[in-house]
């Protein structure tokens, strides 16, 4: 059951219950009798051509978990706040797993269009908030992470060199500030700030993106509302 939800998350498309036996390695009957015992429990839904996709039910557990993570639901909070101050679209990110997934969002007032939405799973080296999320691991173990998981990118201009982007994550971390610039997307520029907790590990990330050219014309200005607003997250969940 959760090697085709991870196979419908990864795919973020419809599958038939074929296409998931090809993917998850099990036989077709095996398959079918799950698909149609998930969807008779909305947990998945029919779609077109017989596919199958992440249904209704899946929805209302996520309402429930995300009511209980006090660090989303503040960070939420701040998340607007910036998004007012600033106009551009802010971001709340973490990891899963080799990945950066994007947990909230909130949409700047131009018509600066960001690809990567709520529930995007990103490679950790292609945006600013990958660096960090992985800066408080020991160097062995980001070399080892990078080396793994590292991707290149639609631009070309993501960093490959496990060593490399080891050194760049401890040094985002130090600083409490990382920006990527035209690295995962032409034109497009992130800068992050690391929500650091109690053992100083970096257990999310707020960001803004925004034109590279943004960046180039006000970049501390970026820098220092990212950093505000990640202390402030600390700060009010007692982190800091």
């Amino acid at each position: 059951m959760l090697q085709i939800m991870d196979q419908l998350r990864d795919t973020g498309r419809p599958a038939t219950a074929y296409e998931l036996a090809q993917t998850v390695g099990a036989p077709l009957s095996t398959i079918y009798t799950i698909v149609e015992d998930l969807v008779e429990k909305q947990l998945l839904v029919r779609a077109g051509n017989g596919a199958v996709w992440l249904g209704p039910r899946l929805y209302h557990y996520g309402l429930a978990y995300e009511q209980s993570l006090d660090l989303l639901s503040i960070a939420k909070e701040e998340m607007i706040d910036l998004n007012r101050e600033l106009g551009e679209t802010i971001q709340i990110c973490g990891r899963d797993g080799d990945m950066m997934v994007v947990l909230a969002m909130a949409e700047g007032r131009d018509h600066f269009q960001v690809t990567s939405r709520v529930g995007s799973r990103i490679p950790l080296n292609w945006v600013a908030s990958g660096r960090l999320l992985v800066g408080h691991l020991n160097e062995a173990e980001r070399i080892e992470l990078f080396r793994r998981c590292a991707k290149a990118s639609p631009t070309g201009r993501a960093e490959l060199n496990a060593e490399t982007l080891a050194a760049q994550s401890a040094q985002a971390l130090h600083e409490r500030l990382s920006i990527q610039a035209g690295e995962s997307a032409y034109s497009v520029a992130c800068v992050a700030a690391p929500i650091l907790d109690r053992a100083q590990a970096c257990a999310a990330t707020v960001s803004v993106v925004l034109p590279e050219f943004k960046v180039a014309e006000a970049r501390e200005r970026y820098a220092d509302a990212v950093r505000s607003s990640a202390r402030r997250i600390e700060a009010r969940l007692g982190w800091k």
